[in-house]
């Protein structure tokens, strides 16, 4: 026996204990405020699926008015004016402001509070350290405290529906000059009113997503495992690290044009408004000099790549399930991983395509059509390569698999009823009419929230260690399938009848909208299915 080994015989076996001593975290630790990836990537997934629930409420509330205007909402109509305040809803019918409101407030929730958290933080979190072989996130408490900035600028959202006057107004947009000045002046307080909290709210979303895509970054480049080279990442990694990379550069211009649309409200500042506004009638005492089309430019600079936020995981999520149901390989693993390079480069120079009723000069416009119609060309090769890869394949229908092949016609529908509106001179008939409304939503819905549901379906066992009943799953899918096409459907023949996009009870659109018939029913008669299927 040599020294060495005499020396480790004799050695304290309490001290050798001690320094394996395993402290079990508390629940607090381990389910609310926790640094595991896993558990972090849960807490995203739940707090989404709750938001896209809510927004969804929101929706329904508006296609009951739309549906039929001006009457009182049965069983519950009764009961919201004790929820929302008084102003909302009196004897259960919908007030134009109320109804703004749902409008904001659906947007918001549903992009920002629904999609983003649970197609990137939620699925990325938890699926990307596993799939690069990292041990977690590079930085897991500023994982953590991503996570809990997005909780409270969610909880600073729902506030505002409590406070007087009710949430913000303003569209999702949050388009100035009507932004300064609505739910200010007497009788609002400065702080506690629905715009000034939507935008304190939006700052902690957008902080949250910043924290998120820094640490995807820094995760993906530093702690992929040996041997894993950039051409061997999954395809699902490659999009959440392109998206991360939107978040991080497309969302600090936003964030500071939303603190100076704060200061426009609550500190007299003009940075997005000019001189001579006249307010109810009264020249508004300001310094001027501001420009509202500046505010158009920052959010939009960040509202196009946000689309490209939405539906870059969905690619992922639906590329993963494409290969493991079809028992093939993806096809064209090159093209699809440059064609998100050129996705993410190009969503930076399209943004002015919504825009073009500000009456750009024709270079300007030129320049941005063009950029639309090749963005177009990257996510043609995306889904050409997900249909080729099911060629010749063994494929299996899973509840996973017939979201994730939906969601290829859905998209297609989607991008291609945009190509008319990326040229101005069709967009200045469809801007704001509900063809606008049905191309969005196509993207979004049957688009990327089928790719959602599809990951839901998919990981669930790994992350839970149980497998979702296939029966229910396909009571989930086809309804769902269905309905969303009778919704959506029709709005393209709703929008280029005239129906315009935000009036509560039609407006003008009613007049314009009545003056065609499609399929025996006028633009506006379309709302009362369109809600049905909605109920259903």
């Amino acid at each position: 026996m040599d020294a060495s080994t005499s020396v480790e015989t004799h050695q304290d076996p309490h001290a050798h204990a001690a320094e394996h001593e395993h402290h079990e975290l508390g629940f607090w630790r381990k389910y609310i405020f926790s640094t595991d990836h896993k558990v972090i990537g849960i807490q995203y997934g739940i707090t989404g699926l709750l938001f896209l629930l809510l927004g969804f409420s929101l929706m329904m509330l508006m296609r009951w008015q739309l549906a039929y205007p001006g009457q009182a909402l049965p069983v519950i109509g009764k009961w919201l004016p004790h929820i929302f305040g008084a102003g909302t809803m009196p004897d259960g019918k919908m007030t134009p402001d109320f109804y703004n409101s749902l409008g904001a407030m659906h947007g918001t929730i549903m992009i920002f509070l629904g999609v983003v958290p649970l197609a990137f933080a939620a699925f990325g979190n938890f699926v990307v350290p596993l799939q690069i072989g990292a041990p977690d996130m590079t930085f897991p408490k500023v994982n953590m405290a991503s996570y809990w900035a997005l909780f409270v600028g969610g909880s600073i959202m729902l506030t505002s529906f409590f406070v007087p006057g009710g949430a913000a107004k303003s569209g999702w947009t949050s388009y100035v000059p009507l932004a300064a000045f609505s739910d200010a002046g007497p009788g609002h307080n400065p702080v506690f009113n629905g715009q000034t909290l939507w935008l304190i709210g939006f700052i902690f979303l957008i902080t949250s997503s910043l924290l998120g895509a820094v640490n995807f970054i820094t995760t993906i480049i530093q702690l992929r495992a040996k041997g894993l080279t950039w051409m061997r990442l999954p395809f699902f990694v490659w999009s959440q690290f392109v998206t991360a990379f939107l978040l991080l550069l497309a969302f600090p211009p936003l964030e500071a044009a939303i603190i100076m649309q704060l200061m426009d409200r609550v500190a007299h500042t003009s940075f997005f408004l000019p001189a001579g506004l006249v307010v109810n009638g009264a020249p508004v005492s300001i310094s001027g000099g501001g420009s509202p089309l500046l505010w158009q430019h920052l959010f939009w600079f960040l509202g196009h790549p946000e689309v490209y936020v939405l539906i870059l995981p969905a690619f992922g999520i639906v590329a993963e399930i494409l290969a493991n149901n079809s028992r093939k390989p993806l096809w064209g693993y090159k093209s699809l991983v440059f064609s998100v390079l050129v996705i993410g480069f190009l969503s930076f120079i399209v943004w002015a395509h919504h825009m073009w009723m500000t009456g750009m000069g024709t270079a300007v416009s030129a320049f941005f059509q063009t950029t639309t119609l090749l963005i177009s060309i990257p996510s043609v090769i995306i889904l050409s390569a997900f249909f080729i890869s099911l060629w010749g394949g063994s494929i299996r229908f899973t509840v996973p698999m017939l979201f994730a092949t939906a969601f290829l016609p859905m998209f297609g529908i989607g991008g291609l009823t945009g190509i008319p509106l990326a040229f101005n001179s069709a967009d200045l008939y469809l801007h704001d009419t509900y063809y606008v409304i049905a191309h969005f939503h196509y993207i979004v819905a049957p688009g990327t929230i089928f790719g959602l549901f599809a990951g839901v379906y998919y990981w669930f066992p790994k992350a839970t260690g149980r497998k979702m009943n296939d029966f229910w799953g396909k009571v989930h899918f086809w309804p769902t399938l269905i309905c969303m096409n009778v919704i959506f459907l029709p709005m393209f023949l709703q929008g280029m009848a005239g129906m315009h996009r935000r009036w509560y009870d039609g407006g003008q659109g009613w007049n314009v909208s009545n003056e065609h018939t499609i399929w025996g029913l006028t633009g506006f008669q379309w709302n009362a299915p369109i809600s049905c299927m909605a109920k259903k």
